[in-house]
């Protein structure tokens, strides 16, 4: 195990108890990824970095970086709370997902490469009011690479044409044009639009985007596809994915009882 103290950039992921008065302090780092701290005396009162540690925090911190084991912050400094996702059930819910999958997707200690500053960029987005589903899905779609799953997305997987309408086959790993739809009568039927987004968000860099739109019946088909690829290739059950679902379902049954009175 090696361990080095240097400056670093942090996004707090998630935190627990441990022991009567400390933290271990789940976080995620520009140099080293997934990372986990132990805080000593953090639940103690007037603890100085109470702040700097909640989760959805934003920061520059210097402390001492393992690659294998705990690491320890030392100081904290120019930290900010995405204030709007920490206290919006919605928001909350889905940046809670994109940091388990990125948990899930890099071991502790890794190098994460640009992903950290997409990830930031994300969680700045759907701070800022930009769709969460949207944003959740583009995080979903460059993902996939990560867990060993690499759709075609921008052409025929067959026959490499980009001239005819494609649609996404689980069995050929990608997109198919219209002239092999035969040989897969499971393919997702999907529409055009659809198709669209879905090559758009395997490329699209979040720290340009300034705004995007999709409508209500192109977001469930995107989310179907993303939902059956996690489902069926990566095979990841995640706590935070279920209770989006739940969320979902609970605002439809609401949704309907409104319409009906």
């Amino acid at each position: 195990m090696s361990r080095v103290t240097t400056q670093f950039t942090g996004i707090i992921m998630y935190r627990q108890d441990y022991r009567e008065r400390d933290l271990l302090v789940k976080m995620l780092t520009d140099k080293i990824g997934p990372a986990m701290f132990f805080v000593k005396n953090a639940k103690k009162r007037g603890f100085k970095m109470t702040a700097d540690i909640l989760p959805f925090t934003h920061g520059t911190y210097i402390g001492s970086l393992a690659d294998d084991g705990l690491s320890f912050i030392n100081v904290a400094s120019d930290t900010s709370q995405y204030k709007n996702i920490a206290s919006d059930i919605n928001k909350n819910a889905y940046v809670t997902y994109i940091l388990a999958l990125v948990d899930s997707a890099f071991r502790d200690g890794q190098s994460i490469g640009g992903w950290f500053n997409q990830v930031a960029a994300a969680l700045a987005l759907i701070d800022k009011g930009l769709d969460e589903q949207v944003i959740t899905n583009i995080i979903e779609t460059q993902l996939l690479t990560a867990f060993g799953v690499a759709p075609i997305w921008d052409q025929c997987a067959i026959c490499g044409r980009t001239d005819l309408p494609l649609d996404f086959s689980e069995q050929y790993g990608g997109m198919i044009c219209r002239a092999h739809w035969h040989l897969d009568e499971h393919r997702m039927h999907l529409e055009r639009q659809t198709v669209y987004y879905l090559q758009r968000f395997a490329t699209i860099n979040l720290q340009k985007l300034n705004s995007i739109r999709i409508n209500k019946g192109t977001k469930y088909r995107l989310q179907l596809v993303l939902d059956t690829l996690y489902d069926n290739q990566v095979g990841l059950n995640l706590k935070a994915k279920r209770f989006i679902r739940q969320m979902n379902k609970w605002e439809q049954k609401m949704g309907k009882l409104t319409t009906n009175d």
